[in-house]
C-alpha cells in the first residue's frame, strides 16, 4: 500500500456487539512526535474478543465505533516533524500505550497505572486492525530481523508475561506454577525458563494447549481439575493466568511458604480470598496491570529464541475476517492467537 497523507485506508469498525464493518477512513496524520505505521500483524486479544461479544469491560464501554486490536507490528511509513529516534523504513513493534510521562506514577517509573493513559482499542480510543495507525516514537520499538511480523506484534502479549514475572520475582531456582495455559500463560512458562526457574508446571482444562506448554518448556503439565500436581512440587511463585476463581483458590494451599502470587488473568471481579492461610503462610498477593519498560527484555528474549512467539499464531485472518479471527477460540479448542494482517492479501 503506497500511503499518502490525505487519502484513505481500510479500518475493521466495531459499530456494536457483535457489529462489524469495514470502512474506508483518512489517512491519520502524525503529529510532532508521532510516526505513521504501516500495520503489518496484530494478535487477536481477549479483551478484543470482549468487546466484540458484550460491548463493555468493567468501567469501559463502547459508546461510540471502536477499531479493536492493540498487539501490533508494522513499518515506519512517515515522520513528525519533531521525531528524531525513528526513521521510515523500520520495522517496529507497537507499545500500545501512550502515557503522560508527567504524573506521580510516570515519574515513579510505573507509566503502567497512569491516570491519563491513551491505550489503543480501550474505549474511546481507536486501535490497529487498520491499514495505517500512528503512535507516538517513543513507543514504536525498534524490531531486528530475525524478528518476524507476527512475532513482533505478540511482544505485547510477552510483555504482560515478563511484567508478570518481575513481580513475582523470578530468578534461577524458582519453581513456578501457571494456572492456564492461554496466550499469556504460555508465554510465562517461557519467560521463567529463560530467568532460570527450575520447575514451571502448567494446568489447564484443555489438552491441547496443555500439550503445547510441554512443548515450550513446561517440566510437568496438569489437567485440571482432574489431576494433583507432580508429588514433591512446593511452588515459591504462582502465576494465574486463567482469570478462574476456582483455580486460582485451589492452588493457594498448594504453595510454600512466603510464596509469591500474581493476578494477571482477568476474570470474575470478586473472588473470596482464604485470608487465614495468606497471613499464616505469609504469602505475597498482587496484581498486574499491563506493563512498563519491558519491550527490551521482550525483543531480546525472542531475538534470542529463548520465547518462540510464531509457535503461537494459529490463524491469519484478513480485515474482512476479524470477525472470524475473534470467534476462532470459540470453534476450535486448538487456537492461541490467531492474527490479523490489515495489509492487501
Amino acid at each position: 500500500m503506497d500511503i499518502q497523507l490525505g487519502r484513505t485506508m481500510r479500518a475493521s469498525v466495531l459499530r456494536g456487539t457483535g457489529d462489524l464493518v469495514v470502512e474506508d477512513r483518512p489517512v491519520p496524520e502524525p503529529g510532532p512526535h508521532q510516526v505513521l505505521v504501516r500495520v503489518a500483524s496484530v494478535g487477536v486479544c481477549g479483551s478484543d474478543v470482549h468487546y466484540y461479544e458484550h460491548g463493555r469491560i468493567g468501567s469501559y464501554v463502547v459508546e461510540q465505533p471502536l477499531v479493536l486490536g492493540h498487539e501490533a507490528s508494522g513499518v515506519v511509513v512517515a515522520v513528525g516533524s519533531e521525531v528524531t529516534r525513528r526513521h521510515v523504513g523500520q520495522r517496529v513493534s507497537i507499545e500500545p500505550g501512550e502515557p503522560d510521562l508527567a504524573c506521580p506514577q510516570c515519574l515513579a517509573g510505573r507509566y503502567n497505572l497512569c491516570e491519563a493513559m491513551s491505550f489503543h482499542a480501550t474505549p474511546p480510543v481507536d486501535g490497529s486492525f487498520a491499514e495505517v495507525v500512528a503512535v507516538h516514537e517513543l513507543f514504536a520499538h525498534p524490531v531486528p530481523d530475525n524478528v518476524s511480523d507476527d512475532a513482533a506484534a505478540l511482544l505485547e502479549p510477552l510483555s504482560v508475561a515478563v511484567w508478570a514475572c518481575r513481580k513475582a520475582g523470578v530468578t534461577a531456582g524458582s519453581r513456578v506454577l501457571v494456572t492456564g495455559a492461554g496466550p499469556v500463560g504460555l508465554l510465562v512458562v517461557q519467560v521463567a525458563r529463560a530467568q532460570g526457574a527450575a520447575d514451571v508446571v502448567v494446568t489447564d482444562v484443555n489438552p491441547d494447549r496443555l500439550a503445547v506448554a510441554g512443548e515450550l518448556g513446561a517440566t510437568a503439565t496438569v489437567s485440571a481439575p482432574e489431576e494433583a500436581l507432580p508429588d514433591g512440587f512446593l511452588p515459591d511463585v504462582l502465576v494465574e493466568c486463567s482469570g478462574h476463581g476456582p483455580a486460582l483458590l485451589a492452588a493457594l494451599p498448594a504453595l510454600a511458604p512466603a510464596a509469591r502470587v500474581v493476578l494477571v488473568g482477568m476474570g470474575g471481579s470478586d473472588v473470596a480470598l482464604p485470608l487465614s492461610l495468606i497471613q499464616e503462610r505469609e504469602l505475597w498477593v498482587t496484581g498486574v496491570f499491563r506493563y512498563a519498560d519491558t519491550w527490551p527484555t521482550a525483543i531480546a528474549l525472542a531475538a534470542s529464541g529463548q520465547v518462540e512467539l510464531d509457535r503461537l499464531v494459529t490463524g491469519r485472518y484478513g480485515l474482512d475476517q476479524v470477525a472470524e479471527a475473534l470467534s476462532a477460540a470459540r470453534t476450535d479448542p486448538g487456537t492461541i492467537k490467531p492474527v490479523v494482517r490489515p495489509g492487501p492479501a
